[in-house]
């Protein structure tokens, strides 16, 4: 009988995943939900995409609400409007602007200043709350001249900058004004209202945290951030046609975001040795970092016999333009070429992004020996349909997908990156990134030596099983739960006595997970 949830209440906020997607990071959500039903969640995304009004996964009971917040795009010009801007937005512009474009130390800082500032300004849309897909908040920077402001911070740190740094790419106005159109709209993420919690527990990107931090700035409700982003300097499909400079100002924008995010949560748990490497190189402090790893239910991946079918590989993922997909077809193609007959299954391709895979796969000709598949119901069918497994994964994918497949007993064909190497360890084949020939070749040497593939597919499982189970997960993730979330302790009397009680700084289940050395 499943216990009866407790009084705290936890806001899981994502980034346009769960319940909405069911995506990598979806299912990892959905994981953690359901294992915590002791726990109140009240569900909250916010995404700069469209979202379907229903969710995806069915709500467990102990899910108070489930709400979607799409920031849309403002068609009207902000900065055109004659409007009087609000009383220090203009000073909390310019430095943010400042402080994106420092590296480290009081100039960098300024752009948390100002980002608390411009989150002051929000006024959230309480009327919302009970909506299950919100409309976009507004722009908190109204009658802000944020293009002049950036031009300006462009110029002061170009100025400052020594000889031996390198130097800024050339912003021309259209390029600034480009730019600050991207910030305001990124920044309309602070007016998103948060429900009424004990803690926050934001999974995700620059936009639910964004959202996270005014959050906590409102109400001082304490922050648990996991960071399951891979942590490469990188840019969206989308934003390739955009300027070097442009590039620069969202890049830096969502590193500092990322710095700020850092500093203010109580606590910080990356899904990987590479994620923690990245926050401690971005400002977490050491004492604040939880390693909990990636974990998935191994009842629902029991592993299955091989087809006995034409050769197959399977790859997993949505198929859209970020997702590796062009990589795994490239080098399919000289798969296909060396084996004929056979098959790679495209598996969990969403429907948004069917188009594109067509386009791809009519693109290198491969015709049937391509076939997709949406994602399946259950678990089991995912990677049963081939003998290998490749996991090519896009740029911000969490190693879920690749903890699955090891769970599944099939053999990896895993690219290294972000933390599939630490992730598979030696129980399967490792490629350099952006080598499809090699990942070609690692493939076919797979596909024909049966006794090595299912060696590495059983190898693979006991590794899974021994360290990415979804136990592990729920039970650090309840016990996080506990000490951030718990009330503080009613005030009592304090007695002089002659021997002092032993006083306990740190609570007991942080104390184990986070050792500190003297």
């Amino acid at each position: 009988m499943n216990p009866t949830p407790s009084r705290e209440r936890i806001c899981l906020l994502t980034g346009g995943g769960y319940p909405y997607r069911r995506d990598a990071l979806g299912g990892w959500c959905r994981t953690l939900v359901e294992g915590l039903r002791r726990f109140r969640f009240e569900l909250l995304t916010v995404t700069d995409r469209e979202l379907p009004s229903a969710p995806a996964y069915p709500l467990p009971f102990h899910v108070g609400s489930a709400r979607a917040v799409a920031l849309g795009r403002d068609p009207a010009r902000a900065e055109r409007r004659r409007v009087a801007a609000p009383d220090g937005a203009a000073e909390a512009a310019a430095l943010l602007c400042r402080g994106l474009l420092g590296d480290e130390g009081p100039v960098a800082e300024q752009f948390a200043t100002g980002l608390r500032r411009i989150a002051e300004l929000c006024l959230p849309a309480a009327e919302n709350r009970r909506k299950p897909v919100e409309p976009g908040p507004p722009d908190p920077l109204t009658g802000v001249p944020l293009t002049d402001a950036l031009i300006e911070a462009w110029r002061q740190r170009q100025n400052e900058m020594t000889p031996d740094q390198p130097p800024l790419p050339r912003l021309s106005v259209r390029d600034a004004r480009t730019a600050a159109t991207l910030l305001r709209h990124a920044l309309r993420a602070l007016a998103v209202p948060l429900p009424e919690v004990e803690l926050v527990h934001c999974v995700g990107g620059t936009t639910p945290l964004l959202a996270a931090l005014a959050g906590r700035w409102r109400t001082g409700t304490p922050l648990l951030l996991t960071e399951a982003r891979a942590a490469v300097a990188r840019q969206r499909p989308a934003e390739d046609r955009l300027s070097v400079g442009v590039r620069t100002v969202l890049r830096r924008f969502r590193t500092s975001v990322a710095r700020t995010g850092y500093a203010e949560a109580e606590l910080i748990a990356p899904l990987s040795t590479y994620h923690h490497g990245w926050a401690l190189e971005h400002g977490a402090r050491p004492a604040r970092l939880v390693q909990v790893p990636a974990g998935v239910d191994p009842r629902e991946y029991p592993g299955a016999v091989e087809p006995s079918a034409s050769p197959a590989v399977v790859w997993a993922g949505s198929g859209g333009p970020d997702s590796g997909l062009a990589l795994m077809l490239e080098a399919f193609t000289e798969v296909a070429a060396a084996l004929p007959g056979a098959v790679l299954h495209l598996v969990g391709v969403t429907a948004t992004h069917e188009d594109h895979c067509a386009e791809q796969i009519e693109r290198t000709g491969l015709g049937r020996a391509v076939r997709l598949h949406p994602l399946p119901a259950d678990p089991r069918d995912r990677y049963t349909v081939g003998q290998v497994v490749a996991h090519v994964p896009g740029p911000a994918d969490p190693p879920y997908r690749l903890v699955e497949a090891m769970m599944s007993g099939r053999a990896v064909v895993g690219v290294d990156v972000g933390p599939a190497g630490e992730t598979l360890g030696d129980t399967g084949v490792l490629v350099p990134a952006n080598d499809p020939p090699e990942l070609a070749i690692a493939i076919v040497d797979l596909l024909r030596d049966p006794a090595r593939r299912r060696a590495l597919g059983d190898a693979a499982r006991q590794r899974a099983l021994n360290h990415f189970t979804v136990d592990r997960v729920v039970r650090v993730y309840g016990a996080l739960y506990t000490d951030l979330a718990a009330p503080p302790p009613a005030p009592a009397f304090e007695l002089q006595l002659t021997v002092p009680a032993p006083r306990t700084t740190v609570p007991a289940t942080v104390r184990w997970l986070t050792r500190e050395t003297a």
